[in-house]
């Protein structure tokens, strides 16, 4: 369940509240132990922030499609073959669990941008699980970011 009280959101410079737009990249990682969830926005991913151990980061920017529209396309790292297919498919099956979850941190920590680009609340929302095993290897539509902010609107 997504707590905005439990969202902390940094803007890494040269990044502001409504630039960059194309290549604008959300690095969003949490804490198990408080279920605080921590966005970063800025031209680059925050690999800082990442759990190397873990890798249960959800990495996000704004692309291009071949017709110039944008669409906000994230990664979950599910493995690169360090994992059994069985664990693979555990970290396949949390990713998606949560992912509802983390697309709200996202979303709702960058709200002030989508005050700049209303467009984009109607931008579609693409995740690809990252596995070297086929069937974990997948692109999923997630909606848009307006269906996020109507979640959260209504408290689900």
């Amino acid at each position: 369940m997504f707590d905005p009280r439990k969202l902390s959101v940094k803007l890494i410079p040269p990044a502001a509240s409504d630039q960059p737009v194309d290549g604008r990249k959300y690095t969003l990682t949490h804490s198990d132990v408080t279920a605080q969830l921590f966005l970063d926005i800025g031209y680059v991913y925050n690999y800082k922030a990442v759990n190397w151990k873990m890798r249960d980061e959800v990495l996000a920017e704004w692309k291009k499609d071949r017709e110039g529209r944008l669409r906000l396309a994230g990664k979950a790292y599910v493995d690169g073959g360090e994992f059994s297919k069985e664990e693979a498919g555990a970290r396949f099956n949390i990713f998606q669990r949560e992912m509802s979850t983390a697309l709200k941190g996202i979303v709702y920590g960058d709200w002030s941008f989508y005050s700049s680009y209303p467009a984009l609340l109607n931008a579609p929302i693409f995740i690809h699980y990252e596995s070297a095993y086929p069937s974990y290897n997948r692109i999923f539509y997630y909606g848009t970011p307006r269906q996020y902010l109507a979640q959260i609107s209504q408290g689900s």
